[in-house]
């Protein structure tokens, strides 16, 4: 990785200083198994049978109706504002009677993406994974303003009513783990325990924006080299990653558009600008963050632009939190690592050894597919 340092700046508004460092956009980790190469779709599909099948029949993958308040409409002329419903997606893992562990991913993420690690907790826990509104296979809002951090807020809450109404443990990644701290400030007692997936407070403007300017247009991948290459430098954060892993997100985030010729990402543009509209100032959660009492396990990349050392000291402030460093990795974890996994698990089991604060080392990759022989998705599965 190449970096260029320079002065550290200061972040008045947070009281945070910021590394203005310059990170090689080009950096990213090896791959731990050699890339595929595959040049038309009939590929791609038996391929995808292949990474979707090792998860075939864990989980159900259910729906629930969110009802979008009129509070939460502001850009619709007051006149025309009502309730209106929209379809929320989660795939549902492990015993039904298990302690809840919600998974919330990014901006611009999608439920399977945590595929890996729900596989290998549904043991002893129910895992819910959820597409926020207008991203993997939820239903659109229907104005761009209507996309806000409150309106994930409130999606939540009516999941947590909707699964029962008792207190869950919260996995939020990036702007999961925002609308986490939010959540608990507005209804304390809905999260018995936090994991924030490398995210504090305070994110720094100028990583919003950037990440704003990639993901705020819409793509069409008319050939699979040009989507894995894509889905590839969007995901070189992640850590290294073993190239079923990297399918994996590839065939979840897009699916196939006859009227593009091609596969486009599963989420509503308009969501994704509202975001661009709502990152031209550094994101401050500091008043928020001093409700958050429960117990808190922090991931942190340690190649994350996001969060930072400095934000980081100060959230470990009169607060017990658990830290977890992952090398070689920046914004955010994707928490497919075997050892990452196992940590988490320690954590949530009150393990001695996932306590303070370590670096947990890269487990060696999976086998590429579970099972012998090798399992098959059905096409209803592929379809999805």
């Amino acid at each position: 990785m190449k970096r260029v340092l320079s002065v550290v700046p200061h972040d008045a508004l947070a009281g945070d200083s910021m590394p203005d460092e310059r990170f090689d956009p080009a950096w990213e980790p090896a791959p731990r198994l050699p890339r595929r190469e595959i040049s038309n779709w009939g590929q791609y599909m038996a391929i995808a049978s292949q990474v979707v099948g090792r998860f075939h029949g864990q989980f159900r993958l259910e729906r629930f109706d969110y009802l979008h308040p009129e509070s939460l409409q502001p850009a619709t002329p007051r006149r025309l504002r009502k309730p209106y419903k929209a379809s929320v997606a989660y795939a549902d893992w492990g015993p039904p009677n298990a302690p809840v562990l919600l998974c919330c991913g990014g901006v611009a993420n999608v439920a399977m993406r945590f595929n890996y690690l729900a596989s290998d907790l549904a043991d002893h826990f129910r895992i819910v994974c959820m597409d926020w509104l207008g991203r993997g296979r939820s239903g659109w809002l229907a104005d761009e303003g209507d996309y806000s951090l409150p309106t994930y807020v409130e999606q939540l809450r009516q999941l947590i009513m909707h699964l029962g109404g008792r207190p869950v443990i919260m996995l939020g990644s990036s702007m999961g783990g925002s609308a986490a701290i939010e959540l608990i400030d507005r209804h304390p007692g809905l999260v018995a325990r936090l994991i924030l997936n490398d995210v504090g407070p305070h994110i720094p403007a100028q990583r919003r924006k950037r990440r704003a300017e990639t993901i705020a247009r819409h793509f069409v991948f008319h050939t699979p080299s040009e989507l894995l290459r894509k889905v590839g430098a969007s995901h070189k954060n992640d850590g290294p990653l073993a190239d079923d892993v990297r399918f994996n997100l590839t065939f979840h985030q897009t699916r196939w558009s006859e009227d593009d010729g091609g596969r486009i990402y599963r989420h509503d543009v308009r969501a994704l600008q509202a975001y661009r509209h709502d990152a031209q100032r550094s994101l401050q959660q500091w008043r928020q963050w001093r409700q958050v009492n429960c117990p808190t396990l922090l991931i942190h990349g340690l190649l994350s632009d996001t969060l930072l050392p400095p934000t980081i000291d100060r959230m470990c402030r009169g607060k017990p939190i658990t830290v977890m460093h992952v090398p070689d990795t920046g914004h955010s974890p994707l928490l497919a690592d075997r050892n990452q996994t196992w940590f988490i698990r320690g954590w949530l089991l009150g393990s001695q050894a996932a306590a303070g604060s370590w670096s947990v080392m890269h487990a060696p990759p999976r086998e590429p597919y579970a099972g012998n022989p090798v399992h098959f998705a059905p096409v209803e599965a592929l379809n999805a």
